[in-house]
């Protein structure tokens, strides 16, 4: 199966400079960021105009795309300083902005000529509603997560042809519809529609009866407790094929507020992934590889979300508060010397002479065990165990700079 009739925009998150790098260096086509107001994600360290600066040089010269967040639900208050920052940002080469609120929507259609992109904050789930924000401007429309794929090859025939549809194909799926969420306000004061969710629905919950005040009484979704509004994460790699059928022009990865490992890694899998689709190689063996690469970080477990109608809870719902981890990042490559035929590696968790590593590079994973570790003034080490520290290791086969090592967690033996 091949896809050749356009170019699939492969959209990944970029909370921060590094996480950006990572998802440009594995294969990203753009990347989406914030900046210190008006974005959804004030977990992740965000960009200020100056970063923002040589984040745009840095993607253009690979001839990647940046859009800048300006998502939230917005206040009166928010409105001070918007026009100024949206001129700002068009006149620093900002592709695109990503918009939820029509207040904001008005202020950046009369300010400036920036590409408008509809968050998925508004909920568009049905062709009027998309066609409507189409006929106001907007350029793209990235549809609710609740939408099946039937609906969305419907919009598709609906709508202008000219109007781009962008879909999340992976990460965290929230409760609540398209994400608007009054729980972490009610429950903490952190308003999750103005970027500061706290994951209420990820925390365990139990019954209290009126009169019995301090008696707990779980409702028992299996012995470690109950988390009856806790999703698995989202992943739609298998489906590429069907979502670029039923016209959808951007595949959306959530995570600014993961680690750079996280999106280089999920960037690398579907990398790979629409590199199949598009040279004629996609096969069911090419999918598990890269189901099996994401695996190798930290997720939850996963679920096609709405694809293919109302999941319920056995397909989304997640018991339990922890991640799945059974690989560590040790390191990540900051320079190959070919004519010592060795690398640097920065070190991020410790690892020694002996153990058996893999690296993460653009389109392959290399396997080797780790034969001398050496500090850069030339001492042999037994273990490179300082955080941040550069270390010289010989080199495991054809590599880059940017590229990501990482070992499988010790397992317990079985019994």
């Amino acid at each position: 199966m091949s896809c050749n009739k356009q170019k699939i925009e492969l959209l990944a998150p970029a909370g921060d400079e590094e996480k950006l790098r990572s998802a440009l260096h594995f294969g990203a086509d753009a990347v989406y960021l914030a900046l210190e107001r008006y974005g959804l994600r004030t977990a992740s360290r965000n960009f200020s105009l100056v970063s923002l600066a040589k984040a745009l040089e840095y993607a253009h010269e690979r001839e990647a795309k940046v859009y800048v967040t300006l998502n939230i639900l917005a206040h009166e208050t928010d409105f001070d300083g918007l026009a100024e920052t949206a001129k700002t940002l068009e006149k620093m080469g900002v592709d695109a902005v990503i918009v939820s609120d029509a207040g904001v929507f008005q202020v950046v259609r009369e300010e400036t000529s920036l590409p408008i992109h509809i968050s998925t904050q508004a909920s568009l789930m049905n062709a009027r509603s998309v066609q409507f924000w189409g006929d106001q401007g907007a350029n793209r429309v990235v549809l609710a997560r609740e939408l099946s794929l039937s609906e969305i090859g419907t919009i598709r025939k609906q709508i202008d042809p000219k109007l781009e549809l962008e879909c999340f194909v992976h990460g965290a799926m929230c409760i609540s519809v398209s994400g608007r969420c009054l729980l972490s306000n009610y429950m903490t004061g952190r308003d999750a529609n103005r970027g500061d969710c706290a994951q209420a629905c990820r925390w365990k919950y139990a019954l209290m009866e009126e009169t019995r005040p301090g008696e707990y009484f779980p409702i028992e979704e299996e012995e470690r407790g109950t988390f009856i509004m806790n999703s698995k994460d989202l992943c739609l790699l298998p489906y590429l094929p069907e979502l670029l059928a039923n016209g959808i022009g951007s595949l959306k990865i959530e995570g600014r507020v993961k680690s750079a490992y996280y999106v280089g890694t999920v960037v690398h899998a579907y990398r790979m992934a629409l590199d199949a689709l598009e040279n004629g190689s996609w096969s069911e063996d090419l999918v598990a590889y890269c189901l099996k690469e994401i695996q190798k970080t930290s997720h939850r477990a996963l679920t096609t979300g709405f694809l293919f109608g109302t999941p319920g809870a056995e397909g989304q719902n997640y018991a339990s508060t922890s991640y799945i981890q059974e690989y560590d990042f040790v390191g990540i490559v900051t320079a190959v010397h070919e004519e010592k035929n060795t690398i640097s590696v920065e070190v991020r968790n410790a690892f020694s002479v002996g153990d058996a590593l893999e690296m993460m590079t653009v389109g392959k994973t290399l396997f080797w065990n780790v034969s001398a570790i050496f500090a850069e003034n030339g001492e042999a080490l037994e273990r490179a165990k300082t955080p941040k520290s550069i270390v010289i290791l010989p080199k495991p086969g054809d590599c880059s700079a940017g590229d990501m090592v990482r070992r499988a967690k010790q397992r317990e033996p079985e019994f």
